[in-house]
């Protein structure tokens, strides 16, 4: 697990963060600098206020200083990330930005690396080539991506997205997920338009995409598989309803951006 922030010591400088976790679970944190957070293989997931964002290999997120935010990975993951010093970048005009990282920024982001906590704070090379990787980056994150879940206060409808996220290899309907968190389906439906502002049925299909997308650049299983892993009976339909949601076919999206 990484360190718990509330007892670590920060330098006073930008530096790299590579390493490799088998899990992480770690609660509610902030960090002092504006923090680029990326998983070079793996996955993880990153709570920020109102929104769950899945963030595999090919998609990175922005997040400014002293923002609370929950990162997580539920199997072994490689964090390639970078924490960057209050006032050595432009500070961000969000709270947190996700967008997709291109090849360019990719390899920008691994060669960060080279420069951990360890590094010289007036190493030149090392602040030009952080400089250089922030306005990359913030340029990326000028176009955000739209790949989230909502997050909710009530521990009802928390209950009802547990339930879903835990069924997703199953037929849903909202009848059977208003039966298990023991509410009418009217007073579900209700619930997720007022608070996760998503039909219940949109938020269903969103779920399925999103392990789909996380099942193809984190498991080795064929696309069948992951097709019957989200609920989907025949792979023609995943194909449709996945090349609607990413704007890809899945073996396109598994081939451009499962990690080398």
């Amino acid at each position: 697990m990484e360190q718990d922030t509330s007892t670590f010591i920060f330098p006073d400088y930008t530096f790299g963060i590579n390493r490799q976790l088998p899990f992480l679970n770690a609660d509610w944190q902030t960090f002092p600098g504006h923090y680029l957070l990326y998983a070079s293989s793996g996955a993880f997931t990153l709570d920020v206020s109102d929104r769950r964002w899945l963030l595999p290999p090919q998609r990175a997120a922005w997040v400014a200083a002293d923002v609370p935010v929950r990162i997580q990975a539920k199997a072994p993951v490689t964090s390639s990330s970078i924490l960057f010093l209050v006032g050595s970048i432009p500070t961000p005009d969000f709270n947190c930005r996700v967008f997709s990282v291109t090849p360019l920024a990719r390899e920008m982001i691994l060669w960060a690396m080279r420069w951990d906590m360890n590094r010289k704070a007036d190493d030149p090379a090392a602040n030009r080539f952080f400089a250089s990787t922030a306005d990359v980056c913030l340029e990326l994150a000028a176009t955000a991506e739209q790949f989230w879940l909502p997050q909710v206060q009530s521990a009802e409808l928390r209950c009802a997205f547990d339930y879903i996220l835990s069924h997703l290899d199953s037929p849903l309907s909202i009848e059977e997920i208003a039966k298990a968190v023991h509410v009418s389906s009217r007073t579900l439906a209700r619930w997720f338009v007022e608070e996760a502002h998503l039909p219940c049925g949109q938020f269903i299909g969103r779920a399925r995409m999103l392990r789909a997308m996380e099942l193809l650049v984190t498991q080795e299983m064929p696309v069948i598989d992951v097709s019957l892993s989200v609920g989907f009976e025949s792979v023609s339909a995943f194909n449709h309803a996945f090349r609607r949601f990413a704007q890809d076919t899945p073996t396109n999206y598994r081939k451009h951006h499962k990690p080398r």
